[in-house]
């Protein structure tokens, strides 16, 4: 189906856009997904390295986090982008690299997040740890962790409807998300109202049920400790 070219709203056109903004969603909500799996990992072992007592292995961890918080997502997508095109060892999607740059960057920001729950274990917990004669991976994955993580649990919802906001930024890689999708409408049809008005309804579908999410996890996290 093609518009008639006129600006006024177009029922019959905006539902025949629906089922195309639906596949530019699946693959945003894909990509953020993936991009936000390997930020939750990659940030605990940024948070581990980080709190090193050991100067020369923290320090490397702290330039790498602050200069991935301190940069521009968009920058560091053209920049991936640019290395995969130039390297011989890398043969990556750019949707792959759209995933690869999310997880990257949110993963700074997990680590911050991790790290204020590690320091939230009271240090009792801690000096009981010692105590007992438990071994670092013991004392982390019985002890500190488990207490560390439901703690910072709404933070982390946060950062992944954030990263859901900044997947779109993938257009620029050429990555069929729902921004991608738009644009290609619009430059096709020269229609900019129904697929821009489909992608904020679109974003809402998807970022309201997690906001939603975040808020009852807040509340029964903040349940459990009362």
């Amino acid at each position: 189906m093609t518009a008639d070219g006129s600006t006024d709203f177009d029922w019959t056109y905006f539902w025949h856009l629906v089922p195309l903004m639906w596949n530019g969603l699946i693959v945003t909500v894909r990509a953020t997904v993936l991009g936000f799996t390997v930020a939750v990992g990659l940030g605990l072992v940024l948070a581990l390295g980080r709190r090193s007592p050991v100067k020369v292995v923290s320090w490397p961890f702290v330039a790498v986090i602050e200069f991935i918080r301190s940069t521009p997502l968009l920058v560091q997508l053209f920049f991936l982008q640019a290395y995969v095109r130039t390297s011989d060892t890398f043969n990556f999607q750019p949707a792959t690299i759209l995933a690869i740059g999310l997880g990257i960057h949110y993963a700074t920001y997990c680590s911050e997040a991790y790290r204020a729950g590690i320091n939230s274990v009271p240090p009792g917990q801690w000096e009981a740890s010692t105590a007992l004669n438990l071994s670092p991976v013991t004392k982390w994955s019985r002890v500190v962790l488990p207490q560390a993580i439901p703690n910072v649990l709404p933070a982390l919802g946060n950062y992944l409807v954030a990263a859901f906001k900044d997947a779109p930024l993938g257009y620029i890689l050429n990555v069929p998300v729902i921004l991608f999708w738009a644009d290609s409408v619009r430059n096709t049809d020269f229609r900019p109202v129904e697929p821009y008005i489909l992608v904020g309804i679109g974003f809402l579908m998807a970022s309201l049920p997690a906001a939603w999410a975040v808020r009852r996890l807040e509340r029964k996290i903040a349940y459990e400790r009362t």
